[in-house]
């Protein structure tokens, strides 16, 4: 239980020991000129340089949220030590697995929204009502540095009778009267727009028509009314609903739902801390009244912490095991009678179910084949959402590049509306497996787990051909002799012809496909050859 002061209170020790992170170039001032300490104000460009780390700011300020503010002692993002596996507790009937992490684990509900925050992404928090939804958002709102009162005027509530005009602006009525065409109306833009966070309540009590108009401005950052247009910025998204299966005024429009980056639940309350609300109740304590000036974020830190996200690097073990997920949840062999059509899109674009396409294929391990499991396949946006998370929890633990627990932590969350399981498929008929038809987050992290322990059986770190012939490709086709060109193409199909004996799983292909691109580039390019008679 905290007392007034100390609900204010940063602690000055650090939050994780991390290696120091190199400053951004872009960000070098008057301090760097003066490396002596001689120059102007110099102890105090120093001062700030010192406190400038980001990222420590940033765990600051989960740890600040997750203390004091939000309470949600549900630590559901775990991560182990090297070496130092997890203990674990079997409880109820059931044998319900209850893991104690080695290594700082984190509670998703206040983690995702400041990764939302860090990348300026697209946040959807769901749950019941007086789970603190709304809460969490203001308060990332106070984290960008604008007023309380500020955050809650500008933020959107929905309901039916929500219109584009409500949402964005109206025109000035002098202007609809004397203007002789469109272009010489001035629009009355509302002030949220400009916002760099932005909060949307109950995004499901939208009108169709709105939601439409809402599309625009987070997909493409801009707003478009009587012939003017207001670019709005990137913006740190947060939308709420109290679920996530259509239990709305209106249904939700499927290219709304696939803008939005990453699903959150939140949790229910866990009655033991019941003391805490009792106490903020008796001295009138609102967390969001209450932000510590020393985790807020101004224009240039959030700008600032957003590149420095993006700066962190995938290396290629990691990246090779999210492709080899990937490309096991989209083929679809009966789908299509040409090779590149055989694809759940092919199915589900002409209308026919997936899974009843799948049932003909009666080849296929429908138990061990995590494709067999879904319904769909990712598109591009998924992925980079999925990107942009993974290198954000990197960042927020201090990494310098992402590590395979990063991207497995973020995966269940931002894949949350991505992937639609097929319920009718084999695996979710075991009685073990029954849990995971509702619990999705577990379901994605065990489909994860599964592919991941599947590359590593087919040991494709070392043993990766199709990827030697993409770096050979990707390097440039400059002086390459006819001779040479040759060499590759037969290389080429040697590989496909190796590939004809094998199930067509999802990374072989995706990699057949991958030799035929490789095949068509040097075929053209040895076509110009022989032309230009070099």
């Amino acid at each position: 239980m905290n007392a007034p002061g100390e609900f204010e209170h940063v602690s000055s020790a650090p939050t994780r020991p991390v290696e120091a992170r190199r400053r951004d170039p872009l960000d070098l001032d008057v301090a760097d000129l003066f490396p002596t300490g001689t120059g102007p104000s110099a102890g105090a460009a120093s001062a700030d340089a010192a406190g400038a780390a980001l990222d420590e700011k940033l765990r600051q300020a989960y740890f600040w949220v997750v203390n004091h503010a939000i309470i949600s002692p549900f630590y559901d993002v775990e991560f182990d030590r090297a070496g130092a596996p997890a203990d674990v507790y079997r409880m109820g009937d059931s044998r319900a697995r209850l893991t104690l992490p080695s290594d700082q684990s984190y509670a998703s509900f206040v983690l995702l929204p400041l990764l939302t925050f860090a990348v300026r992404g697209r946040c959807l928090m769901i749950g019941g009502p007086g789970r603190g939804k709304t809460a969490s958002a203001i308060l990332m709102g106070v984290l960008a540095g604008y007023p309380v009162r500020d955050v809650r005027r500008a933020m959107q509530h929905g309901h039916p009778q929500l219109s584009v005009s409500d949402l964005f602006g109206t025109p000035l009525p002098k202007d609809l009267v004397e203007a002789d065409s469109l272009a010489d109306v001035e629009v009355a833009w509302r002030s949220w727009l400009s916002m760099r966070v932005k909060i949307v309540d109950e995004y499901n009590r939208i009108p169709t028509r709105t939601q439409s108009a809402l599309l625009t401005l987070l997909a493409d950052g801009y707003v478009e009314s009587y012939d003017q247009v207001y670019e709005t910025g990137d913006a740190a998204w947060y939308l709420t609903a109290n679920d996530d299966a259509g239990g709305g005024t209106y249904q939700v429009v499927d290219a709304l739902r696939d803008r939005i980056d990453v699903v959150v639940h939140a949790l229910p309350f866990n009655n033991r801390f019941f003391g805490d609300l009792v106490a903020r109740a008796e001295q009138r304590l609102r967390p969001e009244e209450n932000v510590p000036p020393e985790i807020v974020f101004d224009d240039a830190e959030h700008e600032r912490l957003h590149r420095e996200v993006l700066q962190v690097a995938i290396p290629a073990p990691v990246r090779r095991r999210l492709e080899f997920f990937a490309s096991q949840l989209e083929v679809l062999e009966n789908a299509g009678r040409q090779f590149e059509y055989r694809t759940k899109d092919t199915a589900r674009v002409a209308g026919v179910d997936p899974h009843l396409v799948a049932a003909t294929d009666t080849g296929r391990d429908a138990l061990g084949e995590i494709g067999a499991q879904t319904l769909n396949g990712l598109s591009v946006r998924a992925l980079q959402s999925l990107i942009a998370y993974a290198k954000a929890m990197a960042y927020f633990r201090g990494n310098r590049e992402v590590q395979l627990d990063d991207l497995r932590a973020v995966l269940p969350f931002v894949l949350h509306d991505k992937i639609t399981p097929d319920l009718a498929s084999a695996p979710f008929g075991d009685p073990e497996r029954e849990p995971l038809r509702t619990d999705r987050v577990s379901w994605l992290r065990d489909l994860f787990d599964t592919a991941c322990a599947q590359y590593d059986r087919a040991d494709l770190d070392r043993d990766d051909p199709v990827g030697e012939v993409l770096a050979e490709l990707g390097a440039g086709l400059d002086q390459l002799t006819e001779a040479d060109v040759l060499a590759r193409v037969a290389r080429v199909e040697t590989l496909l012809d190796s590939l004809t004996g094998a199930k067509l799983h999802g990374n072989v292909y995706e990699d057949a496909l991958a030799l035929k691109y490789a095949h068509q580039r040097y075929t053209n390019y040895l076509a110009w050859l022989r032309w230009s008679g070099r």
